[in-house]
């Protein structure tokens, strides 16, 4: 039996789809109530008004509750119930779109933290406009890191000088853009470690921080290359919870006493500069590391720290 791999980015979707609904229907259904009986009482929400005299313009908005089931309707309701429907349609704007109104919703309960007591239904709210706000911005990252492509083909250089090589390890495709683009500035040829582990879709992402939080060593396969041969090696590896990736580093462990010379290119989406990971490559290595470079990688933009 085939099983479908869901990927993040699907899941975070189908979550923020969950609570567009959620929202959206409830803000309906509540700014119905409202419509049908603007004095509130059918709702057991009379007692309410007098709260409302403290915004502005009460005199006129806020006598009854016509006003404010417009505004829950449009701010709350339709919004996310557009949203929902972008999603449905696999629009990236509905991802866009979910998260803002996620925002939109916890300042529509900031309102109420003013006007009202301090309560449980306007506490949850907010928390549920929190999770609705994450989760837009989790699908949308996890969009943009599964939509990220790398061709070799783009690159022509890599290969051209032989005496050079530069080795990575890349999960998402981004420390692979990086390794291309300096091989192909220095003409080196590439090779890729690749774990036998899973690595890749969500399950993947979990299993690689199992490794990274043991700081354990990753099984790989078999090096396909004669690393002596090389007068320079260049090793490009992610970072994983403030360390060595775990195929580095059972890469560096086979590759001891291979490597004439070598330098480290650290890709991470941090601001720091991981000493430790280049403290431990050496050590692995057993040599001295002509240079190290930590370079910050956002979504596919790189900055050199």
């Amino acid at each position: 039996m085939n099983h479908k791999r869901h990927t993040r980015s699907q899941i975070a979707r189908r979550w923020l789809l969950f609570w567009t609904l959620f929202i959206g229907i409830g803000a309906v259904a509540g700014a119905t109530g409202m419509l049908a009986d603007p004095t509130g009482k059918a709702m057991g929400m009379d007692a309410m008004l007098p709260y409302f005299q403290v915004l502005p313009f009460a005199e006129v908005l806020f006598q009854d509750f016509i006003f404010s089931g417009f505004a829950l309707l449009i701010v709350n309701g339709l919004t996310n119930l557009t949203a929902a429907v972008l999603l449905l349609l696999k629009r990236k704007s509905g991802v866009v779109m979910g998260g803002v109104f996620g925002i939109t919703l916890m300042l529509w309960i900031c309102i109420q933290f003013v006007i009202f007591p301090l309560n449980f239904m306007s506490t949850i709210y907010f928390v549920f406009g929190c999770c609705q706000a994450v989760t837009g911005y989790m699908a949308w990252v996890f969009g943009k890191q599964e939509s990220f492509r790398v061709e070799r083909s783009d690159y022509p250089g890599i290969g051209t000088d032989k005496r050079n090589l530069v080795v990575f390890f890349s999960r998402m495709g981004y420390v692979k853009k990086l390794a291309y683009e300096v091989a192909d500035r220095t003409g080196a040829e590439v090779f890729e470690i690749k774990a036998t582990e899973r690595t890749g879709g969500t399950m993947g992402f979990w299993w690689c921080g199992r490794f990274a939080m043991h700081r354990w060593a990753m099984p790989i396969a078999p090096l396909t290359v004669d690393l002596s041969v090389y007068d320079h090696v260049t090793i490009c590896t992610p970072i994983w919870v403030f360390a060595l990736a775990a195929p580095v580093r059972e890469f560096c462990r086979q590759a001891s006493g291979k490597i004439r010379e070598a330098e480290y290119i650290l890709v991470h989406h941090t601001g720091g500069t991981y000493k430790n990971a280049v403290e431990e490559m050496n050590r692995l290595l057993g040599l001295q590391a002509t240079s190290s470079v930590s370079i910050q990688c956002k979504t596919g933009k790189f900055r050199r720290i």
